[in-house]
């Protein structure tokens, strides 16, 4: 059986010395976000206008909104809060629901559990209301409408059961609905959810019948509550940004050495990076000095990168200020932010330069030692015939001229040095082939992709040369291969049409 807690996070005592708001600017003036249990108490409520709460409270101190700030200390405390259960997900915007499914036991039940997560949030300053129940929409309602603690179990057809009675007393807005759909049940004298079976589904589902998001919905969100259709949720799952650490057998304090370590740094991060094959968008590097204090220096980049070189200018700057004191004994770089960079080829030419191995080297003095006609190289040729495709050059010639690239067609990963022959056993009306016999071994056609025709070069091949249809084709065993037929039935140039393999597929 699944279970569910919810937990509901708001300020802590530290800011219960007078009436505070949190408010956010809207077009009709500045509306009340967040406020803590003294200004709850004085008559201010969330959603109201700010100068409607100060006519009942003037002593309202306020504070701008941050979603963004309160969002993000939400992700942190779902990923906290699975030392309760296997993973949690958010309910923004103050709260989290977490599967504790056969978790209880390990605290010595679900009463022990709910007292250990009162607890942690109490150790943090911060007040909660926490539920257990078999789906989450009950574990919602329960920690936002019902008794403190509260708890509901059940299993298979009894779990829906349980749910209906301990929830029936509960209002309607424990249905998550938006404030139209319950301005709506309070105006049809709808206000306990046990109240919602008295009327009947069939007059429900004629008045919301056009209403298909769960939120405008309140049969969806019934069901969902009591568990008869599945209800979708986001886990929060955390991710480990790359980290590279050096700490120092004997403090530093003069910049070249500390140049010399966010270099070490800077490489050991871009092969980190590599490997994950992103690119950080900002950076992180941190200074513990001797003495205890922790110096940070952060850095956002326009466009995601692993350059090892261009992190080290970068942070050049960022370091001119950095006072030592008796000196600097860890290094720590982070990607605090890193986004999906896809690999590519480097420089050969120059990292080979670097060596004193490149390529060009080496062809000079393999046609100095072997000859200048023993050292070839391909190169493409303007032919859809494929072993006309290229041509082989040395590499003093110049390239022949051409009419540039062809617009080909997908060509296998690998060409037969020459078309090996092939005995097609069964070939469908169409010209299909469904079975052939190549190397002695007979293969089943499960899939054919084609035909692609590609006719002689007149102006090369004699008038009796014939077209070729090629396919690609996979056998039963998923092994693909690309073959061709030579000559069609009837064209006048020969017998029956021949069947060839020309290359192998990935």
């Amino acid at each position: 059986m699944d279970r569910w807690r919810l937990a509901m996070g708001e300020a802590g005592s530290a800011l219960d010395a007078g009436p505070l708001v949190l408010i956010a600017d809207t077009a009709h003036g500045p509306r009340i976000e967040a406020l803590n249990r003294i200004a709850l108490e004085a008559g201010a409520r969330r959603g109201t206008m700010l100068a409607d709460a100060r006519t009942l409270c003037p002593a309202i101190a306020t504070a701008p909104a941050d979603p963004a700030a309160d969002l993000a200390f939400l992700e942190k405390l779902a990923l906290w809060g699975r030392r309760w259960g296997p993973w949690s997900a958010m309910d923004a915007p103050d709260g989290l629901l977490i599967d504790v499914t056969a978790v209880p036991h390990l605290y010595g039940g679900e009463q022990s559990l709910l007292a250990d997560v009162a607890r942690a949030f109490a150790r943090r300053k911060l007040a909660v209301r926490a539920a257990i129940a078999p789906t989450a929409g009950a574990a919602w309602a329960l920690s936002h409408y019902g008794p403190p603690d509260a708890i509901v179990g059940g299993t298979g057809s009894s779990a829906e059961d349980d749910i209906a009675r301990a929830l029936s007393d509960l209002p309607v807005a424990a249905l998550r609905l938006d404030q139209d759909v319950l301005t709506v049940l309070r105006r049809l004298g709808l206000k306990r959810l046990g109240e919602l079976g008295t009327i009947g589904r069939d007059a429900i589902q004629r008045r919301f019948r056009n209403r298909k998001s769960p939120a405008a919905n309140p049969l969806i969100r019934m069901d969902q509550l009591l568990g008869r259709v599945p209800e979708p949720l986001l886990p929060v799952v955390q991710q480990d940004m790359p980290l590279v650490q050096r700490r120092l057998m004997e403090p530093i304090r003069h910049r070249p050495l500390l140049d010399q370590v966010l270099g070490d740094l800077a490489a050991d991060m871009a092969r980190e990076l590599e490997g994950r094959g992103e690119g950080a968008r900002r950076l992180e590097i941190g200074l513990w000095r001797v003495d205890g204090e922790v110096i940070v220096r952060r850095l956002e980049l326009a466009a995601a990168t692993r350059e090892a070189a261009h992190i080290c200018r970068l942070f050049a700057a960022k370091l001119d200020d950095v006072d030592a004191g008796f000196g600097i004994e860890m290094v720590r770089l982070r990607a605090s932010w890193a986004e999906p960079l896809a690999l590519e080829q480097g420089d050969i030419e120059a990292a080979a330069e670097a060596h004193g191995t490149s390529l060009a080297a080496c062809i000079d003095r393999l046609t100095v030692r072997l000859g200048e006609k023993a050292v070839s190289r391909p190169v493409p040729f303007a032919s859809h015939i494929p072993e006309r495709a290229q041509r082989w050059q040395r590499p003093l010639d110049p390239e022949p001229a051409s009419q540039g690239d062809l617009p080909f067609h997908k060509r296998p990963l690998k060409l037969l040095d020459t078309a090996e022959k092939i005995a097609v056993l069964y070939a469908t009306p169409d010209g299909y082939p469904k079975r052939f016999r190549w190397r002695g071994q007979v293969h089943e056609v499960a899939r054919v992709e084609g035909p692609e025709r590609i006719a002689p070069e007149w102006w090369r091949e004699r008038g009796s040369a014939r077209l070729r249809d090629y396919y690609r084709i996979e056998d039963d065993t998923g092994r693909r291969y690309w073959i061709y037929r030579l000559g069609i039935v009837g064209d006048g140039r020969g017998g029956m049409p021949d069947w060839y393999l020309q290359g192998l597929c990935a």
